[in-house]
């Protein structure tokens, strides 16, 4: 063996022998005269390229371009030797590169954005009848606060007679007194209010002369007025452009002072009955019940009476769409014994509601006219999340709302459900209750609070103006503390309207009412007013929100 190794050396390289005679066993008794095996190579190169250093980042590039999966890359390594075929391919990878991340950034902009879907399903059922309140629109007087109602209406008469010179004798007492020692009696007088001239208006002497009695039509001449802080510090008048606005605040603002005085008890509203104020009443061409109603007393509206609500025995269900549906009133609208600056339109208001939230008249409500037939088409639109828990879930990322209001930084002050208006009305009521001491007559109070009246609170006035234009203007944050609840019901309202009764059936209608109700109509076309309200369609909306990008 060491003799023809020693001559293969010798003489060179030479073709290499075959190996057909060779055993397996010969083989491996001399590995240096035939070819080494494959299998353990390959294993041995797996396991360095397992553990490779690349001495460079340009040979750790190169090695990425051979080896990746990405098209396009390897181009980058094999026309190296081509500068403008290389830099093609460099500008094309990195664009495709930027594409991508682009493409990755709006993906998750997308999705971290909570964009939701809204999708409008049209359904057809059976549906609960809303909750319908009605007032008078006037406010009736007490029997307890008669005598201080009496003296108010002297001191507006005589104050009318001063300021517009209205002659009101039919109504003016005869013991009235002068108006000096009407303003002694009461607080915050009306006034007149001169307003400062602006440039090139200075009067002159002769003009001036005339001046000594004033008109209250004048530009230069306002009626409002005056409240001040508690230390009497800072003053200003509560004025209006129009006089009939400025005399009915100033008559509004007497009037809750005095009506504050009987929150603590329990006063006797004289109420008519329902039959004095609602002629007939039917739904679903059944007449009505004392079950079907409940009562309440406004301080501007009167006596209200909501059909349908929660506290009713059973709820009304509408079955077939159409005005012989629903509901129908006959209402009188004739005016006795009321105030009536504090209200000057006749007829009655009504406003349509849930079952379980309150009737806000001034926000929703709107009004009837005397002889005149009103029907109220309603059509049902219904707004929810899909996924009842997802907001709380994901905490409120989806949209700025509210699943019940527990989570709102308002006590709620009515005994009803969440909406946003109920906690509006809350939250100005804790502001009335933290700045003025006292609550709002308007509102329900909290627990141990009085309502405001100036006997006891001679500030609030002021207190509650100030308030009143920080609450306009978004000052106090009501609005960003009352979301929107999640899950809402709208009713949407059409009217149409008719004369009524007709002139051809007016006597034979108002004999009837009259002879029925036991009541005498005086002005017949002013003294009842008719009212439809009815579903239009039995299909309703309901609008439904669910997260548009989900994992």
């Amino acid at each position: 063996g060491s003799m023809k190794g020693a001559e293969l050396e010798a003489g060179g390289p030479s073709p290499p022998q075959p190996t057909q005679g060779l055993a397996k066993g010969d083989e491996s008794e001399q590995p240096g005269l035939g070819p080494e095996p494959t299998a353990p190579q390959q294993c041995l190169e797996e396991e360095e390229a397992l553990i490779e250093f690349h001495r460079s980042y340009r040979e750790l590039f190169q090695f990425f371009c051979n080896n990746t999966t990405i098209h396009g890359a390897i181009r980058l390594v094999c026309s190296k030797h081509n500068r403008m075929k290389t830099a093609f391919w460099a500008v094309l990878w990195l664009c495709a590169f930027g594409m991508m991340y682009w493409q990755f950034g709006l993906l998750f902009g997308e999705y971290f954005s909570h964009p939701v879907s809204l999708s409008i399903n049209l359904d057809s059922d059976k549906l609960v009848f809303p909750a319908v309140t009605v007032c008078t629109l006037n406010p009736s007087r007490y029997k307890e606060i008669k005598e201080q109602l009496r003296e108010l209406d002297r001191i507006t008469e005589q104050t009318l007679c001063d300021l517009y010179k209205y002659n009101a004798s039919s109504t003016l007492l005869a013991g009235a007194r002068g108006r000096r020692d009407l303003e002694e009696t009461l607080l915050h007088p009306l006034q007149r209010i001169p307003v400062s001239p602006g440039p090139g208006r200075a009067r002159s002497a002769a003009s001036s002369l005339k001046d000594n009695n004033p008109q209250v039509d004048r530009k230069d001449w306002r009626i409002g007025f005056q409240l001040c802080n508690q230390d009497k510090s800072d003053c200003f008048y509560q004025t209006s452009s129009s006089g009939v606005d400025a005399v009915r605040e100033w008559y509004r603002f007497h009037y809750i002072n005095i009506l504050a005085r009987l929150a603590d008890t329990s006063p006797s509203l004289e109420e008519e009955a329902l039959g004095n104020f609602i002629f007939t009443c039917r739904f679903n061409q059944a007449p009505c019940t004392q079950a079907n109603y409940s009562h309440f007393h406004h301080p501007i509206y009167g006596n209200c009476y909501t059909f349908n609500n929660k506290n009713d025995s059973s709820l009304w269900m509408s079955s077939m769409p159409g005005i012989h549906n629903g509901l129908s009133l006959t209402l009188r609208t004739e005016q006795n014994d009321y105030i009536p600056l504090l209200s000057t339109v006749t007829g009655a208001r009504v406003t349509v509601h849930g079952q379980d939230e309150p009737a806000f008249m001034d926000d929703g409500g709107f009004n009837l006219r005397p002889g005149v037939e009103t029907s109220i088409s309603m059509r049902k639109a219904r707004t929810q999340p899909v996924l009842g828990g997802l907001w709380d879930r994901l905490g409120g990322d989806y949209g700025d709302c509210t699943q019940d209001g527990s989570d709102v930084p308002v006590q709620n002050l009515y005994p009803s459900k969440y909406t946003q208006q109920v906690c509006i009305h809350s939250c100005f009521q804790e502001s009335m209750v933290e700045n003025c001491g006292c609550a709002y007559i308007f509102y329900p109070r909290p627990k141990g609070v009085e309502f405001c009246d100036y006997r006891n609170h001679s500030a609030w006035g002021y207190c509650y103006y100030k308030l009143q234009g920080a609450f306009s203007s978004d000052s106090l944050g009501c609005f960003n503390k009352c979301r929107k609840p999640c899950s809402v019901t709208n009713y949407k309202l059409s009217a149409g309207y008719s004369r009524w009764p007709s002139v051809a059936s007016q006597d034979w209608i108002f004999q009837m009412l009259s002879l029925q109700n036991n009541y005498t109509i005086n002005n017949k076309r002013n003294g009842v007013a008719k009212l439809n309200i009815f579903f239009k369609e039995l299909n309703y909306k309901t609008n439904s929100e669910s997260p548009s990008v989900t994992v």
